[in-house]
């Protein structure tokens, strides 16, 4: 993995569901829509379902669906093409936002990238193509939603707290892939 490509990930912060992952050599703004492409694909009907509900009352008292991310413009631009209409950003919300008591954070996420980014750090050979990163990162948010339980959510994996049930119970890694395997069209 290079100096100059990037993880892009996009987490939950009920759930800690990762709702989107892009691995990207550059942050483009092409990129960025690409990336929060994903949440839209995979979860407007709720966004709007959200909307629908709040769309009567004034702009501001609102209670819609609601991005948070730091100060990178492109994400800003990905935004307001995808969802400016029917979801609020917080947009510019540093690391540290507890030390200038501000109300949103981006912690969940920041949590996620410095357990991957321990990781890649922990293997020795490291990556030997821009796939075979892809490929790990995949895996990762795959395990990170459906594997392994989350002592925040009180054991429950982010999938089950996203109500998300499939039939995995103790092995649930090898009963995944089994899961995968007899669903899946080839």
């Amino acid at each position: 993995m290079g100096e100059d490509s990037y993880d892009l990930n996009a987490i939950d912060s009920k759930t800690k569901f990762v709702l989107a992952h892009s691995f990207v050599d550059k942050r483009t703004k092409k990129e960025c829509i690409k990336f929060l492409k994903q949440i839209k694909d995979n979860c407007y009907r709720q966004i709007l379902e959200i909307f629908e509900k709040e769309k009567h009352k004034k702009v501001k008292d609102r209670d819609l669906t609601e991005f948070t991310c730091d100060k990178f413009a492109n994400y800003k631009t990905a935004f307001m093409k995808l969802f400016r209409r029917v979801c609020k950003l917080n947009f510019g919300v540093p690391i540290a936002c507890k030390k200038y008591n501000l109300k949103h954070n981006n912690n969940p996420i920041e949590r996620y990238n410095g357990k991957i980014k321990d990781r890649i750090k922990s293997i020795r050979s490291g990556f030997k193509s821009f796939d075979d990163t892809k490929c790990f990162m995949d895996l990762r948010r795959i395990i990170h939603n459906y594997v392994n339980p989350n002592q925040e959510l009180q054991g429950k994996t982010p999938a089950e707290m996203a109500e998300i049930i499939l039939p995995l119970r103790r092995n649930k890694l090898l009963n995944l892939v089994k899961f995968v395997r007899d669903n899946t069209s080839l």
